[in-house]
């Protein structure tokens, strides 16, 4: 039993197929799914698919390549959308400043103001941050985001970021890129995230992992994701999976739920 911690379940990639997509990744063993949203109108559609799918749960909020088009009433709808009972987590949200799709400052607002509406909702963080991992971490400790916790998702960073994200209380999630052939740097990060703060993603439908690098990504290839974390760590695969999973129930399942938002294993 797998947990997908990060999927975008609702991008249109998967409108040809997705009920099938769901299907196969219970086959391929991912029991539990957390489908990501990226913007209002996304997350909207991304907790309908949490109500018609059982095991897929939902995340609310903005993308910070989406900063800059938030419009009047879009962060009130998200705030009303995380009371639903399969929204276990505020995100993806952060500083993306490798495509700069939103101004910097709109990106720094916007993550401030989500990090709080996570703290008024009981929610986790889900964090992005592509070449903007000095600022992502100046606003996460300025907001005192670690008193909510999350994860910092993709996980290609160093060991330095890795060790100051695990300090503030974040956990570290590894996707396809661990598997890369040039991704021995992080391989080695991997190496050393402990146990307890573990999580893996597919990040579908992007980043498939090594032998499908290229082609589009969906939640059942997560197995690879995990084999690979056990070659790294020299672990059996039961136990990257035993930890995974109850890394993720524990992370997302809010305390106001009292431990029902991700029921892992029913």
């Amino acid at each position: 039993m797998l947990v997908d911690t990060h999927a975008h379940l609702a991008m249109k990639e998967y409108d040809g197929d997705r009920e099938a997509v769901v299907l196969r990744a219970r086959e391929a063993g991912v029991s539990r799914i957390v489908s990501i949203s990226t913007d209002a109108a996304s997350a909207r559609e991304t907790v309908g698919l949490a109500e018609k799918f059982e095991g897929v749960f939902a995340s609310v909020g903005v993308h910070p390549h989406d900063a800059g088009k938030i419009r009047p009433g879009d962060l009130e709808d998200l705030l009303a959308l995380a009371a639903h009972p399969k929204v276990v987590a505020w995100g993806e949200i952060g500083l993306d400043y490798h495509y700069d799709h939103s101004p910097r400052d709109v990106q720094r607002e916007m993550f401030r103001r989500q990090i709080n509406l996570a703290r008024t909702a009981g929610l986790p963080l889900v964090i992005h941050t592509r070449e903007a991992d000095a600022d992502t971490l100046a606003v996460l400790e300025d907001e005192r985001a670690g008193e909510l916790g999350g994860v910092f998702h993709c996980f290609s960073g160093d060991w330095s970021l890795a060790r100051t994200a695990l300090d503030m209380g974040f956990h570290v999630s590894f996707s396809g890129i661990v598997t890369f052939k040039k991704a021995e740097v992080l391989r080695g990060v991997a190496r050393m995230i402990p146990s307890d703060r573990l999580l893996v993603e597919t990040d579908a439908p992007f980043l498939a992992p090594v032998p499908f690098r290229g082609k589009r990504n969906e939640p059942a290839r997560l197995s690879l994701v995990a084999a690979c974390l056990a070659e790294v760590r020299s672990l059996p695969v039961e136990e990257i999976v035993r930890v995974t999973t109850e890394n993720a129930a524990r992370l997302f399942s809010p305390p106001s739920t009292a431990g029902d938002a991700l029921k892992i294993g029913n």
